[in-house]
């Protein structure tokens, strides 16, 4: 029995695996000489290719943003951005055509740690090179490139994927019209870090880990990476949200989200606590999906991103250039990267002379929320893409005027 597919989804959709032959030089100076691109598309690319959308994806993220692959499988559950691409949905599938891809260095069929290495004849393991967003938006214009996209209608990314937003605007400025930066920030906290760095010493840590050559062993380092996703999970949900999902059993109206797994404390040191079962569940699931090189590596470029630095540490100059609009969107209860940090974007754009809108959501969901059926913040992107489709639209009945 076939899967029922809502209809507004982009239905079964097939990735593209994309080779790249001219050598690609990153910012810490090694190059990859050649390299593939994971790739999925959804909608159709009109006549003079002005309605084309990048999505960028967040640390754990890839190619496959909406849709679905298996037209059996009953349990599969949907691209990522499902909330937000489809046919009537915010970027809408009958108005844009979208691209959305597997950065390198991940673990989805692009180019990575798993790949192998052509002077080794092994997998890359720890040498594949760190990359930085300014690398991945790099191969992102020479995705455009292959695809006859001179210039986006919009890039659009949340957390790490707004990060890549942002460099598109100072790296390419001229080749979108659009910008949307979702819960994101101009660079990392001391505290961000921090926890980047913890996640990284749990899977180092690990015995099964042998310095990143674990593949060589067949293994790999389940309970630190385990860990590290328990450690990033935490800080992606709110303290109201944890509430409401493991508080429902809460004495005299108090709800502090402690519901106990059998009802009764154990007094050992095993699992007493509903959130901890859910976080080992989380954290397990994870750790035998997601390549624990390509998770420290992404960590890194996190870590990395500070485009102020090319500039005096004056970001307002980064975005001197151009004319791109800008959309930029925060949740009030993302403690990880908290409006004032997407404020700071907005008054950085403010002092470029920069068109720029901002929408602050009222959200129990964290720093989560861009992946949640949030009404306002559905209901905002929805509008500033609906101008973004009507100006595809006019330019390409300009052309044909003309």
């Amino acid at each position: 029995m076939a899967k029922q597919i809502p209809e507004n989804s982009v239905g079964i959709v097939r990735p593209v695996c994309l080779h790249f032959d001219e050598p690609l030089p990153l910012r810490s100076g090694k190059v990859i000489e050649s390299y593939d691109l994971m790739v999925e598309t959804y909608g159709e690319l009109n006549d003079d290719k002005s309605n084309a959308i990048l999505i960028c994806h967040a640390l754990s993220g890839d190619h496959h943003a909406a849709g679905y692959h298996d037209p059996d499988d009953e349990d599969e559950k949907p691209g990522w951005w499902e909330t937000c691409i489809g046919p009537g949905k915010p970027i809408d599938s009958n108005r844009f055509f979208i691209v959305s891809l597997n950065n390198l260095g991940g673990c989805a069929g692009s180019t990575g740690p798993e790949s192998t290495n052509p002077a080794t004849g092994k997998p890359y393991g720890p040498d594949f090179p760190i990359v930085t967003v300014r690398d991945w938006v790099n191969s992102q214009a020479r995705l455009a490139d292959h695809l006859g996209i001179e210039q986006w209608a919009a890039v659009i990314g949340g957390s790490l994927g707004g990060m890549q937003v942002m460099r598109w605007a100072i790296s390419y400025p001229e080749r979108l019209r659009h910008a949307v930066v979702i819960a994101a920030a101009p660079k990392l906290s001391a505290q961000n870090i921090a926890f980047n760095e913890v996640a990284r010493q749990s899977i180092t840590a690990d015995p099964d880990f042998h310095q990143g050559h674990y593949y060589e062993h067949g293994t790999y380092p389940k309970k630190g990476l385990t860990l590290a996703r328990m450690i990033g999970h935490i800080t992606y949900l709110s303290e109201n949200a944890l509430r409401g999902k493991f508080g429902k059993s809460s004495l005299k109206g108090e709800n502090f989200g402690r519901d106990l797994r059998t009802g009764k404390l154990n007094f050992d040191f095993g699992v007493d606590f509903e959130v901890e079962s859910y976080l080992q569940y989380k954290g397990e699931a994870f750790s035998s999906n997601f390549d624990a090189n390509t998770y420290l590596l992404i960590t890194k470029t996190l870590d990395y991103f500070d485009p102020a630095v090319d500039y005096e540490g004056d970001l307002s100059k980064a975005f001197e250039k151009g004319s791109c609009k800008f959309l930029v969107i925060s949740f009030s209860s993302d403690w990880r990267f908290p409006p004032e940090r997407s404020r700071e974007i907005v008054n950085t754009l403010l002092k470029a002379k920069r068109q720029v809108s901002y929408l602050e959501v009222e959200s129990d969901g964290g720093h989560d929320a861009f992946l949640l059926s949030e009404p306002r913040y559905l209901n905002g992107l929805t509008a500033y893409l609906s101008v973004v489709a009507n100006e595809s639209a006019g330019t390409r009945g300009a052309d044909h005027a003309s």
